[in-house]
């Protein structure tokens, strides 16, 4: 709720880092249904390592470790846990299964909030409940000295606090006042602030990005783990909590630094998607089969630039052979990259 008052209060700040890495992921997401519909197959496999990846590494950055050669069975069989540790993996893994097939009709609510939590923390006491105590977020140096990094919301204000945030957050999207992609970070700051659990919070936090990312019609992080990618930077990842949840409790705070970090995450797991799409376009040996599907959709005129912009990893060359290996299903009027091409035919 406070972020929501600060981001609309200044909305004219908003700084250039921050429109430039929304117009990259943008960009970026032009390429997500081309990816989806043409090599399904291929992205079941990158849908399955990010589902490990995620589940591993949200909950290794809260200092839950599993051991490496268990962790097949821990997702994916149907053993019991040695411990709370697996217990807590296979947990996130079905908050995961839960948000990739029911995004669209999870509403964003205390509700869904408390079952994801009961999901990702199974066999704790509290698990599914707000907290009902005071929670102080303690940061320890190596020398064993300590400090208190941010007081939370007290427990008697988390349900307020935490349904005004959601209101605040559904309002800004009827009003279009907020990119919706700065809206989503603006929430998760306020969540992580109000800090309505008494543990299990970042986990939480990250299914609620997902979640809400979805919904919004963003998907990389299907196939690329944005827990990992949050893991990878760690250090970033506090250093600019810390600093955008100072003042936060007198709305004084600035929001940016951990909105941008967020937006860059996000920004990287498109490129990671495409980067992977490419990897596994050319382990398949299916780039022209690509091309073929990407012409034979194709209305109206086009140029072999638009072509490769849909085809990422598909060289330019490949592109050309198959529009001369097709003479028959294409007319081109024109030369050079400018040339535009109707297609006449679908090739068989």
């Amino acid at each position: 709720m406070h972020t929501f008052s600060s981001v609309l209060a200044h909305l004219e700040a908003v700084p250039l880092s921050a429109t430039w890495l929304l117009e990259e992921i943008a960009e970026k997401r032009g390429h997500q249904d081309l990816f989806t519909r043409q090599s399904p197959e291929q992205l079941k496999r990158l849908r399955e390592h990010a589902m490990i990846e995620s589940a591993v590494a949200s909950n290794r950055i809260e200092g839950v470790e599993v051991d490496r050669d268990r962790v097949g069975t821990i997702l994916f069989g149907n053993g019991i846990m040695r411990d709370r540790d697996e217990e807590e993996v296979r947990g996130y893994r079905k908050a995961l299964d839960l948000i990739h097939t029911e995004a669209s009709k999870l509403p964003l609510s205390a509700e869904t909030i408390c079952r994801l939590h009961a999901l990702s923390r199974p066999s704790i006491w509290d698990s599914g409940a707000f907290r009902q105590k005071k929670c102080e977020i303690i940061q320890t140096y190596a020398d064993g000295t300590s400090r208190v990094r941010f007081t939370a919301v007290a427990p008697e204000r988390v349900n307020d606090m935490l349904a005004r945030s959601i209101d605040a957050y559904e309002n800004t999207l009827l009003t279009g006042r907020i990119p919706p992609l700065i809206a989503v970070a603006a929430f998760n700051l306020d969540f992580l602030c109000i800090h309505p659990f008494r543990d299990g919070n970042g986990r939480v936090s990250r299914l609620l990005l997902l979640l809400m990312l979805y919904k919004l019609g963003y998907e990389a992080g299907r196939y690329v783990s944005l827990e990992r990618l949050i893991e990878l930077s760690k250090d970033r990842y506090y250093e600019t909590l810390e600093s955008s949840s100072t003042g936060w409790h007198d709305g004084r705070h600035n929001p940016w630094p951990y909105i941008n970090y967020l937006l860059y995450t996000v920004d990287k797991c498109y490129s990671g998607f495409e980067e992977r799409f490419a990897a596994l376009v050319s382990k398949k040996g299916d780039k022209s089969a690509n091309v073929i599907s990407v012409l034979n959709e194709i209305e109206g005129e086009f140029t072999v630039r638009e072509i490769e912009w849909k085809c990422p990893g598909v060289s330019r060359e490949t592109i050309k052979l198959v529009l001369k290996k097709n003479p028959s299903c294409f007319i081109c009027n024109g030369r050079g990259m400018g040339a535009r091409w109707t297609r006449i035919k679908p090739i068989s």
